[in-house]
């Protein structure tokens, strides 16, 4: 445990918190899981000046059309964040096999997140942030099928507010081309993606959970069209039941 974090010097150590699962998920990622993606990919990181001033526990919200989605936010995060990031998966795919559990658990420090409603044990991200853990949500719900970035469900705005933790934005560009859902590996030819943080956002005053998520989902909206100027990456289409959910919490 290093004095950068001092909100979990005193946290319950388990896998989340412990130093040392730290240390062995940074030789896991760093060492054996950024060389390979960065290898098949061709990978652009930006707005790492953006996460400077983010310290203690934040949720990073994001877009997801990829399996590559969390590797590469995972990887391109300072050290400094990403240590003891814990990333939000689907229960019923990946903890349902033993051998994905762990690799899970070892690579992306994740935790089970219920789909189905019959969850018996809810509020595992809540006492994760409450313990200074750090998070990482995909609030569309799942992988898009077509490349179109869905609208945001506002369970990452509504527990940044109750946990008074700031949500940082993230889009990743390129990776449904990368990689398009139904693949296992990326397409031949190192692929172009990007990865691009924004600046933290916190709700204000007055504003509701679906307010709150529809200013976050228009942030990574916009980061993601600036992400995919600059890295030539074409930009995704919008579904007509996002441009709907904008305009609702615009309202």
């Amino acid at each position: 445990m290093t004095d950068k974090h001092p909100h979990l010097i005193r946290a319950p150590k388990d896998r989340f918190t412990s130093g040392v699962m730290a240390g062995m998920r940074f030789v896991a990622q760093r060492m054996v899981l950024k060389p390979v993606v960065w290898s098949i990919t061709r990978v652009s990181v930006r707005g790492h000046d953006a996460v400077k001033g983010v310290h203690g526990a934040f949720i990073a919200v994001a877009n997801h059309s990829s399996h590559l989605d969390a590797p590469l936010i995972m990887c391109a995060l300072p050290r400094r964040l990403g240590r003891y990031l814990a990333a939000g998966a689907a229960a019923d795919y990946f903890f349902d096999i033993w051998w994905r559990r762990i690799l899970t658990a070892l690579f992306f420090n994740a935790f089970p997140i219920d789909r189905t409603g019959t969850a018996a044990k809810p509020g595992v991200s809540k006492k994760l942030l409450n313990r200074g853990v750090p998070l990482l949500v995909f609030p569309e719900g799942t992988r898009s099928k077509t490349g179109a970035m869905a609208g945001f469900k506002p369970g990452a705005a509504a527990l940044s507010m109750s946990c008074d933790v700031p949500c940082v934005p993230v889009a990743i560009v390129g990776a449904s081309l990368a990689m398009p859902r139904g693949r296992n590996w990326p397409i031949p030819g190192r692929p172009p993606v990007a990865v691009v943080f924004g600046q933290p956002m916190l709700a204000l005053p007055g504003e509701t959970p679906d307010q709150f998520s529809a200013r976050i989902e228009h942030e990574v909206r916009r980061l993601h069209s600036t992400g995919a100027g600059t890295a030539a990456i074409p930009a995704l289409p919008i579904s007509s039941a996002a441009t709907r959910t904008s305009e609702k919490g615009a309202a």
